[in-house]
Order: C-alpha cells, then structure tokens, then sequence
C-alpha cells in the first residue's frame, strides 16, 4: 500500500494489518531491526517475521535517512518475542548511536520516541477513555466528548553539565554504569525550574558543590525514553565533592591530561562537552 489513505485504512488504533511500502525502523523494545549490511528492511523484511507489528507510526519520507530516494519510512513496535528474519538483528539502539549515520540515528530517536508516545497514551491519562490518532498527526484525542484531552509527545528536559575548575573537570559514575565508566553529571529539570535552577540544584544535591558562570553549550535529543539533554558549562564556586550515596558511586575533578579511560560515546552531548573543553585548553580529546 503506497498512499496515504489506504496506509491510513490499515490502522486501527495504531495496529498494523500487513506491512507497507517502504523503509522501517522496527523496534523491539529499545532494539532497531538492522540488516546485516545496516541498512532498514524494507515491508518484505516485516512481512517475514511472521508477526504484524503493535503499533505503527509514519515517519514521511525523510531525505538523511539513507533508505533511498522517494522511500517513506515507518516505526514499528514489534512484539517483545518477534525474531529477526534471516538477513537482519535486533541492536539495542545505545551500542548502535556511535555506528549509525547521523541521519539515521536522528531518525531512530524520533522513531523511538514517537513509539514511546503512542503505547503509553493509549488511554486518557485524565478520564481513562480509549484514545484515537487522526491520520499521521502527532496527537491522540480523548474519545470522551465530555473531556477531549489532546496527548501530545512528551519531551523531558534534562541538564547536562561539565562544571570545570582550571585545567580540571568533573566527572561521575552512577551504580549501574559499567566498570570504569565515567560522564559529566545530569538529571530533570523538576516542575517550576528553570534550566538554570535545576542545573545548580543537581550538582549542590549530587555532589555538594556551588558553581558559577553558566554558558548554554548545546541540546541533544535523548530518546530513552523522552529526553531533552541540554548541555551546559559551568565553573566550580566553592565545597568538596561529597557524593549524595543514592545516586553517585563515586565523583571527582580529573585532570586534562588524566581522565579516564572509559568514557562517553561520540554520538552523546557529554563526550561533546568532554572534546569542547578540551579543545577550548589546547588538548585533542579522544587523543590519537
């Protein structure tokens, strides 16, 4: 089926009755259906899981994706015990971030998210009624005419720091990173903050640390399952690092010639921040 309304016919409430034209980006759970030469499978490659996919949302006909000309492309939640056909693998989408394109792995996020969107907002949060999509829009109406709650996306701000100190920066590890692995510190934006009050708040309930002289770096879409990084610079104004025991297994500022090893991918704002401020001290990060 290659135009919209009969794609449109074939939804209901968000099921797939058999796989389209196109490129997909097919998920079980946090896992992107690849083939082995990584590309998208294309509606053959759905049709031979020999499962209909949950959930569909169209993704238009996105030019960076590299899933060739005039193709659209669709995200699918597939059932959490669909098998890959021969030819493809399922890659939980965090190991694949440093691998994808950039193209491809923006698209991936959206695609993840959206499907996020549309499993969790099946039903109105506010009266508990079924909700319904119109068409491809990004919205699920309320069917209760006495509430009619509209369901957007949900995005989720979430600061990301490097608070430095001369040559030195702070780093951090949390209980479930793997061993040696260290990153910048973060966490959400809490109701009534604004970027800049959760920013100092984190770091004083992280680590016990005042800082000064915020500088907005960048923002990065983080789809696990909704957020939205938003990096910032910052310098250190005082206190010793005391690690608050529920969150921070350990913390510390690290020297530009002495970081650790383990540190975050090339796809992350945190390693952008990390390469920033060492470019900003004369300082190739990652060394050669």
């Amino acid at each position: 089926m290659a135009d919209g309304s009969t794609e449109r016919d074939a939804r209901t409430n968000g099921a797939l009755e058999h796989p389209r034209q196109g490129r997909w980006l097919a998920f079980r759970g946090a896992e992107l259906l690849l083939t082995d030469t990584g590309t998208l499978p294309a509606g053959d490659a759905l049709a031979a899981l020999g499962c209909l996919p949950l959930r569909i949302q169209s993704l238009g006909i996105p030019p960076e994706a590299g899933a060739g000309t005039g193709l659209p492309c669709h995200a699918a939640e597939l059932p959490a015990d669909a098998e890959p056909p021969p030819g493809t693998a399922f890659t939980h989408l965090k190991r694949l971030n440093d691998h994808l394109p950039d193209g491809l792995r923006r698209l991936a996020a959206r695609a993840l998210e959206l499907i996020e969107w549309d499993r969790a907002h099946q039903f109105c949060g506010a009266c508990g009624a079924p909700t319904v999509q119109d068409g491809d829009a990004k919205v699920r109406r309320c069917t209760d005419p006495g509430c009619g709650r509209e369901h957007y996306p949900r995005v989720s701000p979430v600061i990301i720091v490097a608070v430095e100190r001369g040559d030195e920066i702070l780093l951090g590890r949390s209980y479930h990173f793997a061993p040696g692995f260290y990153s910048t510190l973060a966490g959400f934006v809490d109701a009534g903050e604004s970027a800049e009050e959760a920013l100092h708040r984190e770091i004083q309930e992280e680590v016990a640390l005042r800082v000064r002289n915020l500088r907005y770096f960048a923002s990065q879409p983080w789809p696990f399952p909704h957020s939205l990084m938003l990096g910032f610079h910052a310098d250190y104004d005082g206190g010793n690092v005391v690690c608050a025991e529920d969150e921070i297994e350990h913390a510390a500022f690290f020297h530009i010639d002495a970081l650790p090893a383990s540190l975050p991918g090339p796809s992350t704002i945190a390693h952008w921040l990390l390469r920033d401020f060492c470019r900003r001290r004369g300082r190739a990060w990652p060394p050669a």
